[in-house]
């Protein structure tokens, strides 16, 4: 039986549903990071990430100047997400390790689409210290390297912590944070999605080892929040002879 034609009408006027501009950019961003992240930035071509999104080549210059603009952004969005959960996790827990177990652990609690995030992040870290002369360029690329430097001077204030409570021997903070963000940024070089390895092994390994750099105890890798804090054991002369 025929539609009523006032229904009829209704069906005609309503509006087709349409994707909103933001969500075509979260879009092109989400299928560059795959393909940077699987087959390399240099390797990607533009046109296949526009044809991957269902639009003209053309119209990715709507959102992107370019595809290095593009990467500039996946870049300091990778790090705006590392700082947020640093900076939550840290004022959530005012035990010293507490916050610390938490936040290693963190960084191994992702998602595919976050590794090969981090994958393009730690590859193309070098072209951040390039400057350029496209104004939305290099507005991407200062906010990637801002964004870097904020999560080491973050990760630093953070470790002075631990060393003014006796819990972390005293060093140069600045070194040691990058010491430390430096083993954490090694496993996205080899690291792939879906392997043999699952992502909870690799924080097992990961964890202990980035606990080691910073002089702690492996074994606190295991710790539950609300463990009680012991200062730093540090061996006599005889001892480390």
């Amino acid at each position: 039986m025929p539609a009523p034609r006032q229904a009829t009408r209704a069906r005609q006027t309503q509006p087709p549903t349409r994707t909103s501009s933001r969500s075509k950019r979260e879009r092109i961003l989400e299928v560059a990071t795959a393909y940077f992240g699987e087959h390399g930035y240099e390797d990607t071509k533009w046109a296949d990430v526009a044809a991957a999104v269902g639009i003209g080549s053309t119209a990715l210059y709507h959102y992107f100047e370019s595809k290095l603009h593009c990467l500039y952004v996946i870049m300091a969005e990778a790090l705006e997400s590392f700082q947020s959960d640093f900076e939550r996790i840290t004022a959530e827990h005012d035990d010293f390790l507490d916050a610390l177990v938490l936040v290693l652990r963190s960084g191994y609690e992702l998602t595919d689409q976050d590794v090969l995030r981090n994958r393009v992040l730690v590859a193309e870290q070098g072209l951040v210290g390039i400057s350029r002369e496209s104004r939305r360029e290099e507005e991407a690329r200062q906010l990637a390297r801002a964004r870097t430097r904020d999560i080491e001077f973050a990760w630093a204030t953070f470790l002075v912590r631990g060393m003014e409570q006796g819990l972390v021997p005293r060093t140069d903070p600045r070194l040691l944070t990058r010491a430390l963000l430096g083993l954490y940024n090694s496993v996205w070089h080899w690291y792939r999605p879906r392997g043999t390895l699952r992502l909870d092994e690799l924080a097992d390994f990961f964890v202990r080892r980035q606990l080691a750099v910073l002089s702690l105890d492996a074994d606190l890798a295991d710790r539950q929040p609300g463990s009680v804090a012991q200062p730093v054991q540090r061996r006599s002369r005889t001892a480390r002879r």
